[in-house]
């Protein structure tokens, strides 16, 4: 087979033909990449080679839905492209509109952040909604970055009065006395992802005067037993590594006016096999209970480079 098919989008303009490709045609060849399809656009028409018809009007669909947005008055992103890409050739359509039209919070810079994906939206819509929400799913879908942004637009807002970010330190047994240093210096590491969230929403002026005020706390998970949060968004990261017990602990420190986000990744769980997993058997038992959101993201929510949706498929079929 060595044909070319050419596909064209009504009402495509030469302007928005050139920003559907993107700079120095980044999005065309992020397209190519997505479909394993060569593609040129000349005369605001696109060229694929060896292309059946099938394939062709996978990509006309996946081009209409870029072209709309654009049209719009938008720009598209990268994982824009990815995304309705990865959803066409599910057989769905995405309305970037609709998704992007969310607004979770924005940095420290002003950029907005909103939803990238169908799963996003629905996890930033629960934390508006739910008191108690569990977000589940494999790494690059967001988890961790959108609770934080959800919890700083809230204190911002002024509708809780703190924020606490909690993680299990697994990795080294929930015993730091061997790692050197003071307490902060030895839970640091395992607490990074978090403080890197809340850098990029506040600046690294304003996390720090925070957090000697009290009013940002970033401990290990140990040092949440025997308390009660009132007018807290609570937010417990890499939940798959809690037991039973700490989990059970952790969700019993819900106080008035508060929130609690739990995320997790039930794929990559550090504890001894004999323990069930905490956020396993939460899932199991809340299941239903209409004050708790469970959602569970796919590797369609992925939102890192195109290869680490691959891995993570790779990943699941062996498993």
């Amino acid at each position: 087979m060595n044909n070319t098919e050419i596909i064209h989008i009504e009402g495509l303009t030469d302007q928005d033909a050139m920003v559907l490709c993107g700079p120095s045609e980044r999005y065309l060849r992020i397209l190519e990449e997505c479909t394993g399809k060569e593609i040129s656009c000349r005369d605001s028409s696109f060229f694929v080679r060896d292309c059946t018809k099938d394939e062709a009007e996978l990509l006309h669909m996946i081009l209409e839905q870029l072209t709309v947005y654009i049209q719009s008055g938008r720009s598209i992103s990268e994982q824009d492209v990815i995304y309705v890409t990865r959803m066409a050739q599910a057989g769905k359509r995405v309305d970037l509109e609709a998704l992007h039209h969310k607004l979770i919070g924005r940095t420290q810079s002003g950029r907005a952040i909103v939803p990238k994906t169908l799963g996003q939206l629905q996890f930033a819509e629960a934390m508006e909604e739910a008191a108690i929400t569990f977000a589940i799913g494999p790494a690059g879908t967001g988890k961790t970055f959108l609770a934080v942004t959800a919890a700083v637009a809230a204190l911002k807002r002024g509708d809780i009065r703190r924020i606490v970010l909690t993680r299990p330190a697994v990795e080294a047994g929930e015993n730091l006395g061997f790692l050197p240093g003071d307490l902060k210096e030895k839970v640091d590491p395992y607490l990074t992802p978090l403080y890197d969230a809340l850098h990029d929403m506040l600046g690294d002026e304003q996390t720090e005067r925070l957090m000697e005020k009290g009013t940002i706390e970033v401990a290990p998970l140990a040092y949440m037993r025997g308390r009660t949060l009132d007018d807290a968004y609570i937010i417990l990261d890499e939940a798959q590594n809690t037991t039973a017990s700490q989990m059970k602990m952790f969700l019993t420190r819900l106080g008035f006016h508060s929130r609690m986000v739990i995320t997790g990744d039930i794929t990559q769980i550090d504890l001894d096999r004999r323990q069930e997993s905490g956020l396993v058997q939460a899932a199991r038992i809340l299941k239903g209970m209409k004050e708790i959101r469970i959602l569970e993201f796919t590797p369609d929510d992925v939102v890192r480079h195109p290869l680490v949706q691959k891995i993570i498929e790779r990943y699941a079929e062996e498993s």
